[in-house]
């Protein structure tokens, strides 16, 4: 093994945690080579957060497309042409991934393609040769998850599946009312679709506060998306033109196709992690709050690291662990400050505690809800939701805001504010006093923390 095969850090996987460690570590001067099996962007560029979003932008401009007459526009949505949408989709993800390229190529970053397995506290081997860094990087990734006893294949496919039908299904049922779940349901419904999402648990999107399931639940029954929520999966039935889906309670489901949305699990197996001592919990790899995993120079980032599957978490976990590597001792990540977006019609976002999680920590809390009904661009957008604030302490008493969550069409786009007033733990007085432009979604934010303080303009708070 020569020196040139010695690195100051070695990314295995080159998702949206190892290329941001390896793009940030080249850009603070370390020497960096980066493993990669398939293609570098990994699940969130080509099989996840891209696709699924350029999906869900065609379906907007199909409802569009459907509702111009509503608001004086003579249009009509006369069908879907998935080869288009495909075309499409595949176009935005071509773009994205020859400009990745152009940036870890410029970045002087060594590429090195092959499934890479740990054999040593600071050596991976790839397809026989041996590569060794100064520090090491575990970021596999992760994969689309089953139920024990539901084999995939045919017309029972996951999301990987799903990004690259060639078809819109006219009957589908969603295995999964979490966050892939429910936005392949506001696609394919979209598109034309009649769909039925099955959930375990007692509502949609279930890890996200109460009051944004409700909400959520609202306006699908409005949108004609069915869901059987408390209800359990017990199995499917498929041929060649069909699947019936079992529930628990003696209820049958007939489709086209099942999608199987339950998440997803860490890609850790057979990757040579415990062989080399790195402790898994459920397949995940554990760590400190600093991402070392207790062995070595043995570090770890994005969906194999317990928390949330984000790959914007992914992007700051590997961007913090390439200037720790770097001496510049960059603050803990606090997981609780990353923004959530889940982007169905109506998109749910959030960041911070939930009400229940923050009155179990604090106690003493107030909350606030302001309607969208109150604000000018929603009604020209004609979209319905509402923005729920969750202050620390009692109303009348300071504290900061702990908790935020929005639903509505473009939440999504009001969380830069919101993860701002979160992680810089600001009071209602501090975000009230700064002006909001009119007329903006953003300007909601403005009139929830205006009534917050106390003092409601466009509401009866």
């Amino acid at each position: 093994m020569s020196e040139s095969d010695t690195y100051d850090v070695l990314v295995l996987g080159g998702g949206s945690g190892g290329y941001a460690c390896a793009l940030r570590a080249a850009q603070l001067g370390l020497t960096v080579a980066l493993v990669e099996q398939d293609k570098l962007g990994g699940t969130c560029l080509h099989r996840g957060c891209i696709p699924t979003k350029a999906l869900l932008h065609a379906a907007e401009v199909a409802d569009n497309a459907r509702e111009g007459e509503q608001i004086g526009v003579k249009s009509s949505l006369s069908g879907i042409d998935m080869s288009g949408v495909n075309s499409y989709k595949d176009g935005v993800v071509g773009k994205l991934y020859k400009g990745l390229q152009g940036l870890v190529k410029s970045r002087k970053i060594t590429m090195i393609d092959g499934h890479g397995t740990l054999v040593g506290p600071d050596a991976v081997e790839v397809d026989g040769q041996r590569y060794t860094g100064r520090n090491v990087v575990l970021a596999s990734g992760s994969y689309s998850k089953t139920l024990p006893g539901l084999e995939l294949g045919g017309r029972v496919m996951t999301s990987t599946e799903a990004i690259n039908l060639d078809y819109v299904p006219d009957r589908v049922v969603v295995l999964g009312g979490g966050v892939i779940g429910v936005e392949f349901a506001s696609v394919w419904k979209s598109f034309g679709a009649e769909v039925t999402i099955v959930e375990a648990l007692p509502h949609l999107v279930p890890n996200e506060d109460e009051f944004l399931s409700k909400q959520l639940e609202r306006q699908f029954r409005k949108r004609k998306i069915n869901y059987k929520i408390g209800t359990k999966f017990t199995g499917v039935d498929q041929t060649a033109d069909a699947v019936t889906v079992n529930l628990e309670n003696g209820e049958q489901l007939e489709a086209d196709i099942l999608l199987v949305a339950v998440g997803r699990g860490p890609n850790t197996a057979d990757l040579g992690y415990e062989q080399q001592g790195v402790t898994l919990d459920r397949g995940f790899v554990t760590t400190n709050e600093r991402l070392h995993t207790g062995v070595g120079n043995i570090w770890a980032v994005g969906d194999i690291v317990p928390g949330l599957q984000l790959a914007h978490r992914g992007f700051a976990q590997g961007i913090f662990l390439a200037e720790d590597l770097a001496g510049l001792n960059p603050p803990v990540i606090d997981e609780t400050g990353i923004p959530r977006v889940t982007y169905c019609e109506p998109e749910v976002a959030s960041v911070g505690l939930t009400e229940a999680d923050a009155r179990e920590k604090y106690g003493e809390i107030q909350t606030l809800t302001y309607d969208l009904a109150g604000n000018g661009k929603s009604q020209i957008l004609q979209t319905q939701g509402a923005i729920k604030l969750v202050k620390q302490g009692a109303q009348g008493t300071p504290g900061p805001i702990v908790g935020i969550h929005m639903v509505g069409a473009r939440a999504g786009e009001l969380i830069g504010e919101a993860q701002l007033v979160y992680n810089w733990d600001a009071q209602a007085e501090d975000v009230a006093a700064l002006i909001h432009a009119h007329p903006t979604q953003n300007e909601a934010f403005g009139e929830a923390t205006l009534a917050l303080a106390g003092k409601p303009l466009h509401s009866h708070s």
